[in-house]
């Protein structure tokens, strides 16, 4: 836990100064900046339609996109370990990710302009995030989270059904739903499920998939504003990329991936001086010193088959244009 940057946030949100911030998965290198001091030439971002960027209109260039995913021994050595830890109950849910090799003729500001999604972010020259997920928002003293698990491709016969009828995908939405309830009774009251099992599409340069999420809320205290820094912290690492039981399970994909996530499954969002809205940073493309690294993952649970998993994770490589 990083209490300089607790302490900054609870100081900006207890004074409604506006800003951005970005926290890694670890919570080892946070990034916060009132909003007045964030340069575009430096950080880009897009939050639910509020930017500091000018949306590009249409594809200037055609894209080329190729990739290589982590090599398929690699992904079962880790997905039979976690499957181990699974069988003796160190876990029932975990979110098993790995880096794979890209390249394409975009660059990350190319990403960032053309892609589209509801949390848009190119920082630094180091890393873009285009991702679908909703991690929390506020309105008032309501406190929304929309945890993601479930994903199909969109074009398979009957797929929005056998999504919704899949005893794995089931299992795993219920498991979530669950901790990300616990998650927000650390910080609200009257914490409930408001929505459970939504599907939409999201349009990928590969075709379409369907992604499932549920919609859980509570209520926060009076004055939240000046604890926006612990309430976001009792809150991470987002349930939905790391897995129950929180704290076990995240020792364990320490074991199993063998790398380090940095930014990718972290947060990042916009306090506007009354209401935060944030994403979690999945879709997420990392220029390296040996070229650009996606990184992407998925839910593991005892019902998971090895090969299906491996599938979902290759399906979540894309780029939304």
């Amino acid at each position: 836990m990083d209490n300089l940057t607790i302490k900054t946030l609870n100081h900006l949100g207890g004074n409604r100064i506006p800003f951005l911030f970005v926290i890694d998965f670890a919570g080892k290198s946070p990034w916060v900046c009132p909003l007045s001091e964030v340069d575009s030439s430096d950080v880009l971002f897009e939050v639910n339609g509020v930017s500091n960027f000018v949306q590009a209109t249409s594809l200037e260039k055609q894209l080329d996109f190729k990739f290589e995913a982590v090599d398929n021994t690699r992904y079962q050595k880790a997905f039979n370990r976690v499957q181990e830890h699974i069988g003796y109950g160190n876990s029932f849910l975990l979110n098993l990710t790995f880096p794979g090799k890209i390249k394409t003729n975009f660059t990350l500001q190319d990403i960032f302009c053309y892609s589209k999604a509801r949390y848009k972010l190119r920082f630094k020259d180091r890393f873009v995030v285009f991702s679908p997920e909703i991690f929390i928002k506020t309105e008032g003293r309501k406190i929304s989270s929309f945890p993601m698990k479930g994903t199909m491709d969109a074009t398979l016969p009957d797929a929005r059904n056998r999504l919704l009828n899949s005893e794995k995908e089931l299992a795993e939405h219920y498991t979530i739903v669950d901790l990300i309830r616990n998650d927000l009774s650390r910080v609200a009251k009257n914490v409930k499920v408001e929505k459970f099992r939504n599907i939409e599409k999201i349009k990928t340069h590969r075709g379409e998939l369907l992604q499932m999420s549920s919609m859980i809320t509570g209520t926060l205290p009076e004055n939240y504003h000046e604890n926006l820094g612990n309430i976001l912290f009792k809150l991470l690492p987002a349930g939905s990329v790391s897995g129950a039981p929180k704290r076990k399970t995240l020792e364990i994909i320490k074991e199993a991936e063998q790398y380090d996530r940095g930014y990718y499954t972290g947060i990042f969002g916009l306090f506007d001086g009354e209401n935060m809205d944030s994403g979690v940073m999945i879709r997420f493309i990392e220029k390296t010193h040996e070229g650009l690294v996606y990184k992407s993952g998925g839910g593991i649970t005892v019902k998971s088959n090895c090969e299906d998993e491996y599938r979902e994770l290759i399906d979540k490589i894309y780029i939304p244009v």
